[in-house]
């Protein structure tokens, strides 16, 4: 067994290996010498890149495909009961593990950070990931999407630091015993899992307990969730907690962001001391997120200036406000946004980098649950926009609720103002889109599902 590789996960099958988090942590075990199978719905650039790895991907589920010699299964919240493969474990008594699990065990005996937050723990993580990477620290990291440089969304380092992103949505990220934890935001999400606030306040509760004793809790000052965590934690006694934002009783204060095109210039003050840096993705929430990176960092006992700097070398992550490309004068770029917070201050990131231009936006609504309870704020979110095409609900993982569809989101987009068309064959989205942009405007597909498809089809037909 090669070092590093806890002992059930030597010959680990991953059903659904092709997901962003179950992928990441199969390529961790392939770079540690594990020998990695799985399979997954379809083909996709991360089956290749796997396979690049030396793990076995198979493209479709089927009992046949779990090997004989298998040591777990892994899977995710997502996977059915009835998967043959889960089946076919359970008929053999192959150990069945969770993919935090997973994740827990490649942190043991490295300094763990963890990132979580309704929205930004995506890029927050990315962005640490980069930053103690440029700095030759060399970490291990998990995230859930592929960085801009690298390419990729984990890799296993030779440093004792491993970053990883904390999935709060099925309380997964309570199985983690991190050093420092990040909390970014506390919302109510995730409807099929959490019934309220309290849940959720709770379950983040128990998230921060997990720190290590002596560890740091690095809490937004300004959200309001977040704040109200940072009360219920307070009295921990072995918990240190940094605070961060605009807030003036933030420990790092944000005292100035200045936009700067597709860019922002971020001012903080640290201990005292002004600290300027830049952020290579527009709007002040991925400032803040830079923010949060930093007193991260900072928190580990790396110097303020130094993280500054290599902050700066972060450029972006697929799928969050990506630009996908030009064609005819017209800007396409992709963002991953699919809760109303994350719309909004997409939406507005990009009205600020757009100036005089138009906004037009692809919105493909995420989960029927999701759209149940929060249709109303999305709708009222594509108000920012100068015109947008919705398209029907992503089920992902999850059956359709009657009377549950994007007209929801429609009625209370028109309601708020807005100018909006409904597409329901999105086959048919890019010709529409191409009628509708005129130079110079920037085109956003926005949502967690296969809408990002749509960007490079957009740009052929503005081409043609």
């Amino acid at each position: 067994m090669a070092p590093g590789i806890p002992a059930a996960m030597e010959r680990p099958h991953f059903i659904g290996i092709g997901g962003a988090g179950m992928s990441g942590i199969a390529k961790i075990l392939a770079r540690r010498g594990a020998k990695v199978a799985g399979s997954d719905a379809k083909e996709s650039g991360t089956a290749e890149a796997l396979r690049a790895l030396g793990a076995t991907v198979h493209i479709g589920h089927a009992a046949g495909h779990l090997a004989d010699d298998a040591s777990c299964v892994v899977v995710s919240s997502a996977i059915r009961a009835d998967n043959p493969e889960l089946l076919r474990a359970a008929e053999r008594s192959v150990p069945v593990v969770h993919r935090s699990d997973a994740l827990a065990s490649l942190m043991q005996g490295l300094r763990a950070i963890a990132v979580a937050g309704t929205h930004g723990k995506t890029t927050t993580t990315s962005m640490l990931a980069v930053a103690l990477s440029e700095l030759g620290l060399d970490p291990s990291y998990a995230i859930g999407g592929d960085l801009a440089g690298p390419g990729t969304n984990a890799t296993h380092g030779e440093g004792d630091i491993f970053v990883a992103e904390a999935d709060e949505s099925d309380r997964s990220f309570q199985k983690y015993d991190p050093e420092v934890a990040i909390v970014l935001n506390v919302e109510l999400d995730h409807h099929a899992n959490y019934a309220s606030m309290d849940e959720i306040y709770d379950s983040f509760e128990t998230f921060v307990g997990k720190i290590v004793p002596g560890g740091t809790l690095v809490v937004s000052a300004d959200q309001s969730g977040a704040v109200e965590l940072t009360r219920r934690v307070r009295d921990l006694s072995s918990l240190n907690i940094v605070t961060y934002g605009e807030a003036e009783t933030a420990d790092v204060r944000v005292h100035k962001i200045t936009p700067r095109g597709l860019t922002s210039e971020v001012t903080v003050v640290l201990n005292g001391k002004f600290l300027t840096f830049t952020v290579s993705v527009p709007g002040s929430h991925y400032a803040h997120n830079a923010v949060a990176a930093l007193a991260a960092g900072v928190a580990l006992g790396i110097p303020a200036h130094n993280l500054a700097s290599a902050l700066g070398k972060y450029t972006g992550v697929k799928r969050r406000l990506q630009l996908k490309g030009e064609a005819a004068g017209v800007q396409v770029i992709d963002s991953y946004a699919h809760h109303p917070t994350e719309m909004t201050a997409d939406l507005e990131a990009m009205r600020g980098a757009a100036s005089d231009a138009r906004l037009l936006v692809v919105f493909q609504p995420h989960l029927f649950s999701r759209t149940q309870e929060l249709g109303t704020e999305m709708g009222q979110a594509l108000a920012l926009a100068d015109a947008s095409v919705v398209l029907d609900i992503y089920p992902a993982r999850e059956d359709p609720i009657p009377g549950v569809t994007s007209t929801l989101i429609i009625d209370a987009a028109k309601a708020a103002g807005a100018d909006v068309t409904a597409v329901h064959d999105k086959a048919a989205v890019p010709e529409v889109v191409a009628g509708m942009a005129k130079p110079g405007d920037l085109v956003l597909t926005m949502g967690a599902g296969d809408v990002t498809d749509l960007g490079p089809q957009i740009l052929d037909h503005l081409s043609s």
